[in-house]
């Protein structure tokens, strides 16, 4: 029989439901481990929300994250590479639009 495995947001509204029944997060964390084992919330996770909570946020979606690098694939900079092999990793990250560091992270994973 297959087992039910939650996911984020229904682990957060289940922290709601403990939240509104007086639960502290500790509380809440051991009923999620009792159910859900190895699948909970950590600890520290419920106490995190339990705060936002209590501060009438009840939003449980994650939020947009702003400035995350770009991830680019190996094949993309190969290509880039293969255009003109003497460009530098400054002139690859400015016309790729990646970091400098995962420009050399890359070349030397794709030249290994």
């Amino acid at each position: 029989m297959p087992s039910f495995e939650p996911n984020k947001r229904y682990l957060r509204e289940l922290l709601i439901y403990c939240f509104n029944l007086k639960k502290s997060a500790a509380e809440a964390h051991r009923l999620l481990v009792e159910a859900y084992g190895e699948a909970a919330l950590s600890e520290r996770s419920c106490r995190k929300w339990f705060q936002k909570f209590k501060n009438g946020e009840f939003d449980v979606e994650d939020k947009e994250r702003s400035g995350r690098p770009k991830v680019y694939k190996d094949a993309e900079l190969e290509a880039l590479l293969n255009e003109d092999s003497c460009q530098t990793q400054k002139e690859l990250a400015l016309t790729s639009g990646a970091t400098q560091q995962n420009i050399m992270y890359r070349s030397f994973t794709i030249n290994a």
